[in-house]
């Protein structure tokens, strides 16, 4: 079978191809925003990149830089359209289905084109684009048109089908999948609740995101709690970066950032997990979170913000960690870390749940073969 996938190039899209490695289809990945060269982490997918310019002119790069509004001007005449070429693409590959992974910036650049055919279409619903969308600037009618050509529907929580339903989805819903394909957990790297020093916080301050509210929460605590303790920011947006270089608390705390625009591997991320006392992220919009997945399956103690009551779909509070009510609220998630670094037994108890309702549930190895299931049961109701 000839599979095309549209997607953004994403750490966590390509975990969920690799996933159909040797499985016998033919995968085509049409990079919706043609961004950088082959990715080699999926060299035995075909890349179709490379379409967008029409001219890779001399100092390109430069004026983009230096001129931001000369470039813009000459990206209009420079740029293919992505309607044209995704409806060439679908012309000279000839898919059995086509898969989306997000809707805004996957899905409704190409809906016109799918419109026009009977293809049958694979939607993946990511992180806010189903609870958001109206906040982020999308058409209602355009979200019910792209939902209304939607075959078949795969979500990463259970909320965003109910979402999808309440927005004109009414075809096959074909089950709640992480984004990423599953976790794999490397037992070796998780420590336990005495040898953990690190509280890791995610750096999203982006609109959606809330870590600076974080940090004002970290401000809250006495020296006597916080000073034990690594605190290592990942994903820092740049406003995170000067929050902290303004804040006289924060300059005395040993604090490691890692800019969201540098690169760092997701083994390491994992790997500060295991050795993480607490997992901290915050914000008004998201579906599951793969990072919180992640923190989960490496024990650290998850400390979550609970948008559209997706979080507590997996986290008990008081349980197997604490659900931030309110993104807004330092002093509510001051007293969350409070009580989670006074509360060991808590913690213990929380690290043994979540490894092992990780491993259950969200086990790559596993959900392998029910990712693969997915698209038989797909070519067989084709075949129907």
């Amino acid at each position: 079978m000839k599979i095309l996938m549209v997607a953004i190039p994403n750490h966590h899209f390509f975990q969920w191809v690799n996933q159909l490695k040797d499985s016998g289809h033919d995968i085509f990945w049409f990079d919706i925003t043609d961004g950088g060269p082959q990715v080699e982490r999926i060299n035995w997918v075909t890349q179709i990149k490379g379409w967008k310019l029409k001219q890779d002119y001399p100092f390109r790069s430069t004026i983009k830089k230096q001129g931001p509004r000369l470039y813009k001007f000459l990206q209009k005449f420079n740029e293919r359209d992505v309607t044209q070429v995704f409806k060439k693409t679908v012309n000279e590959i000839k898919p059995d289905i086509v898969h989306c992974f997000e809707m805004e910036l996957s899905g409704l650049p190409i809906i016109d084109v799918m419109d026009k055919n009977d293809i049958p279409f694979v939607y993946s619903s990511w992180g806010s684009d189903m609870f958001f969308f109206e906040e982020l600037g999308l058409n209602k009618i355009k979200v019910q048109q792209f939902l209304n050509r939607v075959n078949y529907l795969i979500t990463d929580c259970k909320r965003d089908y109910e979402l999808a339903k309440v927005n004109g989805f009414n075809s096959e819903f074909l089950g709640v999948f992480p984004g990423n394909g599953g976790l794999t957990i490397d037992v070796s790297k998780i420590k336990s609740v005495s040898d953990r020093n690190i509280i890791l916080v995610k750096g999203y301050e982006d609109g959606v995101g809330k870590a600076i509210k974080i940090l004002e929460a970290l401000e809250l605590l006495s020296d006597e709690i916080i000073n034990n303790y690594q605190i290592i920011i990942y994903s820092a947006d740049q406003s995170v970066s000067n929050y902290i270089k303004k804040s006289r608390k924060l300059n005395e705390l040993h604090i490691t950032i890692y800019p969201r625009n540098g690169f760092i591997d997701n083994q390491l991320i994992l790997e500060l997990m295991g050795k993480s006392v607490l997992h901290i992220a915050s914000s008004i919009s998201d579906g599951m979170p793969n990072a919180l997945l992640e923190a989960m399956s490496m024990g650290s103690f998850p400390i979550q913000s609970n948008p559209g009551r997706v979080s507590e779909e997996i986290i008990t509070h008081n349980k197997n960690g604490f659900l931030i009510n309110n993104p807004s609220d330092h002093q509510e998630i001051a007293s969350h870390i409070e009580k989670a670094l006074g509360n060991k037994v808590l913690r213990e108890e929380a690290q043994k749940i979540n490894v092992n309702f990780i491993n259950k549930h969200y086990n790559r190895a596993v959900l392998k073969f029910e990712l693969i299931d997915l698209y038989k049961k797909i070519n067989k109701a084709i075949k129907n």
